[in-house]
C-alpha cells in the first residue's frame, strides 16, 4: 500500500527504493509489480524497470496480464518500443490498456501506419473492447502525421457512429488532424459544428488556417473570438503571426505581435520572435531580422538561425546567409545543407565543395527528397528520378506532356535551382523536371479524376517547381495541394495560397 501511495503522489522514486529494500522480507504479487512498473514508468527508469522484469520471470508472474500490460506501458514510454511488442505477442489475454499502450507506441515512434493497423487490428480481435479518448488520441495523431485525407474522414466517421462529440478535446485533435491532411474545409466544418467552443477550439482552427497561409480568414476568425470574449492567449498568436509570415503581411506581423503585449498582456516568446522573424526573411528583409534578433530579450534557437539563413539564401544574400550559418553550426549541423545550397544558387562552387567536404567529415548526410500521393488507400512515394513505379512509362509520358503545355504558356526553368555543378542548360532544365513532386503530380493526372491532387512533401519546394505547378494547375484545370516540411500550398487557377512567400 505504501508503494501505491508513493506512486500515487509522484514520489515515485521513493516508491522503488522502498520496493528494492523490502525485497527480501516479502514476495510481491500481481498487485505490487505493476504499481512499481508505473513508477519506474514516470521516472522512465528503464534498467530499474528490466530488473523489476527479472523479478516478474523468477516469481512465474510473466504471464499475468497486469504484469504485462505494466511492463510493455515501461518499455513503451521509455522508447525500447521492441521489447514493448515483443510482450504484446505473448500475450495470452489483452485489455484496452494494452492495446493503447502498443498504437501510441507506434504513433510516438512515427510508425503510423503500423498504430493504424493495429487500430484495426483490434477492431476485428476484440469485440468486447470500445475505443477511449486514449486510443482516438494515438490514432488522431497518428493520422495527422500520415496526412492521408481519406484516413482521416474514415477515423472521423468511425467516432461519429459510435457517439463520439467533438465539444471537447477531441474537437481540437480532429480540427488539427484535417489542417495536417491538407483539409482546411473539413477543419473549418468540424469548427463550425461546436457547440460550445473554448479556447482550444478557436486557436486549433487559427493554427491550421496559419499552415495554410489564410491569414485573412484567421484574422477574421480573431475578430469573432474577441467578439465572443474568448481571451487569446500565446498560442492564439503564435496561429496568427504564422499565417501572416506565410503570406508576406510583414505589417501585420508587427501588428499582432505589438497586440499581445499592449492590449491582452500576453507576454513575448521565442515562438512569436521567431514567426516575426520567419516573416522579415520571407520578404527579404533581412537587416530588419538580424536587428530583431540581436535584440531579443532570449537567446536565439536554430529556428530562428535556420529562417535567416533560408532567407539569405532566397535573396542570395551570401553575408548574410554565412553569419547566419556562423551561429547555427553548434546549434544545427544539418544547417551545412541549406548553406551548401546557397552557394550552389550563387554558383559558389568551390564553396559548395568546401561545405560538403565538411559535411562529409563530419557525417552528416543531406535527406533524399521525396514526395508521395495517396490514390484509392494506396501510398505512392516518388524520389528525384524514380523509374521505380509500375506506371512509370505512362509517367514520363505525362512528363513530356506537361513540358510541351509550360513551354507554349511562355515558361522558361529557374536552372538556378539546380544544386548540381552541371554546365549543360538543357540538362539541368532535365534535373528540375524530375523532382519528385512533379512526378507525383504527373502520376495524378495519368491517373484521371477530378479531385484535388494532394501531395505530401519531405523537404521545402524549390522555386521552379512551385512556379510549374502554378501553372499545370491552370493548364489542367486542377487544384494541387502540396504540403511541405514547413507548410501547405493550394494551387489554383495559376496562383498558391503562399503569395510566393515561402
Amino acid at each position: 500500500m505504501m508503494i501505491k501511495c508513493y506512486v500515487e503522489n509522484h514520489r515515485s522514486h521513493e516508491a522503488i527504493c522502498l520496493f528494492s529494500h523490502l525485497l527480501s522480507e516479502f514476495s510481491p504479487d500481481n498487485f505490487t509489480l505493476p504499481c512499481v512498473l508505473k513508477g519506474c514508468s514516470r521516472l522512465c527508469a528503464v534498467e530499474e524497470g528490466k530488473q523489476i522484469h527479472g523479478v516478474s520471470v523468477k516469481l512465474g508472474l510473466t504471464l499475468d496480464k497486469f504484469v504485462q500490460s505494466s511492463l510493455a506501458s515501461l518499455y513503451s514510454k521509455c522508447g525500447d518500443f521492441g521489447s514493448a511488442c515483443d510482450l504484446f505477442k505473448i500475450m495470452p489475454e489483452r485489455n484496452l490498456i494494452t492495446w493503447n499502450t502498443v498504437i501510441a507506441g507506434y504513433e510516438v515512434n512515427g510508425r503510423v501506419e503500423e498504430a493504424l493497423s493495429m487500430f484495426v487490428r483490434m477492431l476485428e480481435e476484440e469485440d468486447d473492447l470500445k475505443p477511449n479518448n486514449a486510443t482516438y488520441t494515438s490514432l488522431i495523431s497518428a493520422v495527422a502525421a500520415s496526412a492521408i485525407l481519406s484516413t482521416a474522414k474514415w477515423v472521423h466517421s468511425y467516432m461519429v457512429k459510435n457517439g463520439i462529440g467533438s465539444d471537447g478535446v477531441m474537437g481540437t485533435l480532429l480540427i488539427e488532424m484535417y489542417s495536417k491532411c491538407g483539409s482546411i474545409e473539413s477543419a473549418l466544418t468540424t469548427f463550425r459544428s461546436i457547440h460550445r467552443k473554448k479556447l482550444g477550439h478557436w486557436n486549433s482552427v487559427i493554427v491550421g488556417l496559419g499552415m495554410h497561409g489564410m491569414a485573412d480568414e484567421a484574422s477574421e476568425l480573431f475578430k469573432q473570438m474577441q467578439e465572443s470574449r474568448i481571451k487569446p492567449n500565446a498560442v492564439t498568436f503564435v496561429g496568427l503571426l504564422n499565417a501572416c509570415s506565410h503570406v508576406g503581411y510583414v505589417d501585420e506581423a508587427r501588428f499582432y505581435f505589438d497586440l499581445m503585449v499592449k492590449e491582452y498582456k500576453v507576454e513575448h516568446k521565442i515562438e512569436h520572435y521567431g514567426c516575426l522573424v520567419d516573416a522579415l526573411c520571407r520578404t527579404g528583409n533581412l537587416q530588419d531580422a538580424k536587428t530583431i534578433i540581436q535584440k531579443m530579450p532570449m537567446r536565439p534557437n536554430k529556428v530562428i538561425w535556420m529562417s535567416l539563413l533560408r532567407g539569405a539564401r532566397n535573396y542570395v544574400d551570401i553575408e548574410m546567409g554565412e553569419y547566419a550559418a556562423h551561429q547555427l553550426i553548434d546549434l544545427a549541423p544539418e544547417s551545412h545543407v541549406p548553406l551548401s545550397n546557397m552557394y550552389a544558387a550563387a554558383g559558389k562552387w568551390e564553396k559548395v565543395s568546401e561545405v560538403r567536404e565538411t559535411m562529409k567529415k563530419k557525417g552528416i548526410k543531406k535527406e533524399a527528397g521525396w514526395s508521395l500521393i495517396e490514390r484509392k488507400g494506396v501510398i505512392h512515394r516518388f524520389f528525384v528520378g524514380d523509374r521505380s513505379h509500375p506506371q512509370i512509362e505512362e509517367i514520363y509520358a505525362k512528363l513530356k506532356e506537361m513540358r510541351e503545355k509550360l513551354k507554349a504558356v511562355g515558361h522558361i526553368a529557374d536552372t538556378r535551382q539546380v544544386l548540381l555543378r552541371i554546365e549543360d542548360e538543357k540538362e539541368k532544365e532535365v534535373e528540375l523536371e524530375l523532382h519528385s513532386e512533379r512526378l507525383a503530380i504527373a502520376y495524378a493526372l495519368t491517373n484521371n479524376s477530378n479531385s484535388p491532387i494532394r501531395v505530401l512533401k519531405n523537404l521545402t519546394v524549390c522555386n521552379d517547381c512551385h512556379s510549374v505547378t502554378k501553372l499545370l494547375s491552370r493548364i489542367y484545370q486542377r487544384e494541387i495541394i502540396v504540403r511541405d516540411n514547413s507548410r501547405f500550398h493550394h494551387f489554383r487557377a495559376g496562383y498558391c495560397s503562399c503569395n510566393d512567400f515561402w
